[in-house]
């Protein structure tokens, strides 16, 4: 089941859900909006080894926006650093966004019981498209779980800050 805002309330009251920063204004229905914060990591790899870490630039987002284009594979983060328990966390693009031809997470937007940080967004667009630190980015909807005894400890993800590259390599180092 989907929690509904009222859902979403109580469990921010009682500290099953925490998002920081928090804005009423960004509650829906059934989801609270995340924004973009204001830095973007580019590869310039033409090849990407999954047994390697991947090499990744950091820019800082002007305040006059950066535009993507379709050649690149960008990594972004969301500004609110969130933490759920008892709740099962996905990230969902804005329609609007997936409208003018950005995706944010296509795959990957699924989190866990568990899980605490800044989410970590890949994006990608089919046009270059002008986007801007603080926008909207993504919604995130929450799952009701019924099963509180395993919660997500990644080592690789866990209370992530900021955007955190793939880290799929360490499955080779075990």
């Amino acid at each position: 089941m989907i929690l509904s805002a009222k859902q979403i309330m109580k469990k921010i009251e009682c500290k099953d859900i925490s998002i920081t920063p928090y804005d009423e204004k960004k509650l829906n229905p059934n989801s609270y909006d995340l924004s973009l914060s204001d830095k973007l990591m580019i590869s310039s790899q033409q090849i990407f080894d999954v047994k390697k870490p991947p090499v990744f630039d950091e820019i800082l987002i002007s305040d006059d926006g950066i535009i993507l284009t379709p050649d690149k594979i960008y990594l972004a983060s969301t500004k609110e650093y969130t933490i759920t328990k008892g709740a099962v966390p996905i990230l969902f693009g804005k329609s609007s966004l997936s409208r003018l031809g950005l995706s944010i997470h296509c795959t990957g937007g699924f989190g866990d019981n568990g899980f605490e940080g800044n989410w970590t967004l890949a994006l990608s667009c089919v046009v270059p498209i002008k986007i801007y630190a603080g926008m909207k980015i993504c919604q995130i909807v929450y799952f009701e779980t019924g099963d509180n005894e395993k919660l997500y400890n990644s080592i690789k993800y866990q209370g992530s800050k900021g955007i955190v590259e793939s880290k799929f390599y360490k499955e080779f180092e075990k």
